[in-house]
């Protein structure tokens, strides 16, 4: 059964969202204040609506209350996007996550009872930061302040050792979780499981531990 997503507020971000869930066949909402905006995903989303998401009648009519997901994606009008959250909430949408301009308007996000809150930009700028430090890392995932998933390219050092023999998770507190080899990928992958140069290793762990086994191994 296809989910049912809505998504409010349809600039970058909210656009994004909403073409790719749409891409990957899912039912979607796109509402937006702006007409001009809402007519270039009119040919995107299943259905498109001009509407504004702080008139609680309008979401009402909408039956937001259905939706599987619902996606505040407003920009800069921060109080749009608490208002929006907050109806959401009282109208008992089940999923809500938001886009938050700062730390402060996500802690009043969470206050509110959104589910879950992103900082795109923030994020965005982390990973491409990460991707500049090292040529070893290809892809980097916050899980918290302190936890992340890396993807990182083996180097010739780690080449021909098995899992076990590395002994990664008792040197270092990370696991491997995943090996992209190609166009295969290892899941779980077994500890005499051998490393080849090259294989994207997706690891999971304390940023801290990723940094120490990355400056080890992955960059030699």
């Amino acid at each position: 059964m296809k989910k049912e997503f809505a998504v409010i507020g349809l600039g970058r971000f909210g656009g994004s969202i909403c073409k790719t869930l749409s891409d990957q066949g899912m039912e979607v909402l796109a509402i937006d204040i702006d007409e001009e905006k809402v007519n270039e995903y009119a040919n995107v989303a299943s259905h498109v609506v001009v509407g504004d998401s702080m008139d609680e009648g309008v979401l009402k009519s909408l039956g937001i209350r259905n939706f599987d997901h619902v996606i505040v994606a407003i920009g800069d009008n921060i109080q749009a996007s608490i208002l929006t959250t907050l109806i959401l909430k009282e109208l008992g949408v089940e999923k809500i996550t938001v886009k938050a301009q700062n730390d402060y308007h996500a802690k009043v996000l969470s206050k509110i009872g959104a589910n879950f809150i992103v900082h795109p930009e923030r994020d965005m700028g982390r990973r491409i930061a990460n991707n500049m430090i090292s040529n070893s890392v290809l892809d980097y995932l916050e899980l918290s302040e302190e936890h992340s998933i890396v993807e990182l390219v083996a180097s010739k050092r780690m080449a021909g050792n098995t899992l076990i023999e590395l002994d990664i998770r008792a040197k270092y507190g990370i696991n491997i979780v995943a090996i992209k080899r190609d166009r295969d990928i290892i899941v779980s992958p077994q500890a005499s499981e051998t490393i080849q140069e090259g294989d994207v290793l997706i690891v999971i762990g304390a940023d801290a531990d990723i940094n120490r086994f990355e400056s080890k191994f992955a960059s030699a």
